[in-house]
């Protein structure tokens, strides 16, 4: 029992085999050095790291600290278990009704004794007794079938006092096989404190270039925060230019008050139509001392006034100058950036993406309209044809697209593993590489218990930076260009990833969802 309990105590949680190098965490949990630099290799691109036992986050990389101590208790646990389990299969040679285990073997009846024959067994010198072993016979010469009792030192051989005294080994020097073993064991150990030593400059090593890695990191963060503070700056200062703009505009409109201009030519179209009417009156009169009488003939003889002529002038500036122009380059500027930016995202409309059942998993429940997938436990009695698929709970869309632009949202619940994309006909229903991402036929956004997220296509995983916050994500499409992008649906809408290919099928909406064994009831739903 306590065997058992210290076994237990011994395990990595990560690979569930006895310790191996053992490294120890800031929080104190314990783990195969090889096993948990696996682990935090697959944390990089997120940043943040956390314990597999505890959770217990870090901000940094943690650093790897040797335990010793666990080190050699696993290690000498490792090598009783081993002689214990030799010395369990090692029965008593002579007990032929029912298996005894032995106690002693002897190497030169080559046998294992319990106790009962031990006590009735030889006693004489040529009877040498051991542990229990099954390699008897390796215990003994090969030529002389004597027990090997020394060591030639020339040879580094084990042998027996025949080979010594008429055989090959004649004359050489040889040494008791204890004496010669405590030699050797004295050198192991001194090429073990070599190794430890090595093994403590590499940690050093190990540790220095980790520190390298985080200021690194510490570095790339601060880039990061510049640069972001940089965005917002340009953000703010075209906040500003538009504030300004609008302002402008307001302003000249109110200058120009084109109204007020207006009723005032007006008063002077009537007071020039009145003098015309006057003239034509006097060049219509006989006698010439009436119209030479007439006062303020200069002013009647000069319809054409200087003053307007400025004014008309001025007031044709006004409406042409060069200030009205500039706004009206900046307000075509915005306008064009701001269409790009639309042609990008939003094009002409939804597209309708409606689920195919007869491709549906025997796991996936479809709702009536055919826009919401949900996994059940109580596998669905559907015919298993060609175009369903049998290992996955995934399922298609029924239609498919050949060229164009086209966008749709979906929606996917908080918990559970899910997966959404787009996929090629030709996909495999079947066989183990037929999840959307796992082959070069499919290309999907993956999320696992709103922790992860991240783009796959061909197996090759991209792990996203950052969580996403929305729960509804943008599927656009660019069928020409060979651009499949997905969104983030926030304020505002935040691009997750782009993937550039060369279309040679038809491309269908594909969804899918974790078993509810695993992951819990999940459910994905096409945004109508």
């Amino acid at each position: 029992m306590a065997s058992v309990i210290l076994r237990d105590e011994l395990l990595c949680s990560i690979c569930l085999s006895t310790f191996k190098d053992p490294v120890t965490l800031r929080c104190g949990h314990n783990f195969c050095r090889v096993c948990i630099g696996r682990v935090l290799d697959t944390q990089d691109e997120s940043g943040v790291y956390s314990c597999p036992e505890c959770r217990e986050e870090f901000q940094e990389r943690p650093t790897l600290m040797r335990n010793i101590n666990l080190h050699n208790v696993a290690e000498r646990f490792l090598i009783t278990q081993q002689e214990q389990e030799e010395i369990t299969w090692i029965c008593c040679t002579y007990c032929v009704d029912s298996p005894v285990p032995a106690v002693r073997s002897c190497l030169h009846c080559e046998a294992s004794l319990c106790d009962k024959h031990l006590r009735s067994h030889s006693k004489s010198p040529e009877h040498v007794l051991s542990d229990p072993s099954t390699s008897l016979e390796k215990r003994k010469c090969s030529v002389h079938k004597k027990i090997l009792e020394y060591y030639c030192t020339e040879d580094a051989a084990c042998i027996c006092v025949s080979c010594s005294l008429a055989g090959e080994h004649r004359g050489h020097r040889v040494e008791m096989l204890d004496e010669a073993s405590k030699k050797k064991k004295k050198k192991l150990r001194n090429v073990l404190q070599k190794l430890i030593t090595k093994g403590e400059k590499t940690e050093e090593r190990v540790r220095s270039l980790e520190e390298h890695r985080r200021k690194a990191q510490e570095k790339a963060a601060g880039e990061a925060e510049r640069v972001t503070a940089l965005c917002t700056d340009i953000r703010r200062r075209v906040d500003d230019l538009e504030k300004k703009v609008l302002s402008e505009i307001s302003r000249q409109e109110k200058e120009e008050s084109l109204s007020a201009r207006i009723h005032q030519l007006e008063i002077k179209k009537d007071e020039l139509s009145r003098k015309m009417r006057h003239i034509e009156e006097l060049c219509n009169m006989t006698d010439p001392l009436t119209v030479l009488q007439e006062p303020d003939t200069g002013d009647l003889c000069d319809p054409e006034e200087k003053g307007d002529d400025e004014d008309t002038g001025g007031h044709d500036k006004q409406l042409h100058g060069g200030e009205g122009l500039e706004v009206a380059e900046i307000s075509h500027t915005l306008c064009e950036v701001i269409s790009g930016i639309r042609s990008g995202i939003y094009v002409e409309g939804p597209a309708d993406i409606l689920l195919d059942v007869t491709t549906a998993g025997n796991y996936l429940l479809i709702s009536d309209d055919l826009k919401t997938a949900t996994e059940t436990q109580e596998k669905q009695k559907r015919p298993e044809t060609a175009e369903r698929f049998q290992y996955y709970n995934q399922v298609m869309s029924r239609r498919g697209f050949t060229s164009g632009r086209h966008y749709w949202d979906v929606d996917g619940s908080r918990s559970g593993r899910w997966r959404m994309g787009m996929c090629y006909p030709s996909i495999d229903r079947r066989g183990q590489q037929s999840l959307i991402g796992d082959n070069n036929k499919s290309w999907g956004l993956e999320r696992y218990d709103n922790i992860e997220y991240s783009v796959i296509h061909d197996s090759e995983v991209i792990q996203l930076p950052d969580k996403i916050c929305s729960d509804r994500v943008r599927i656009c499409l660019d069928y020409e260009a060979g651009q499949l992008s997905f969104y983030e649906l926030c304020n505002p809408i935040r691009h997750l990833h782009t993937f550039t290919v060369a279309f040679s099928e038809p491309l269908h909406a594909i969804l899918y969802l974790g078993r509810p064994l695993f992951y819990g009831d999940g459910w994905i739903r096409i945004c109508s």
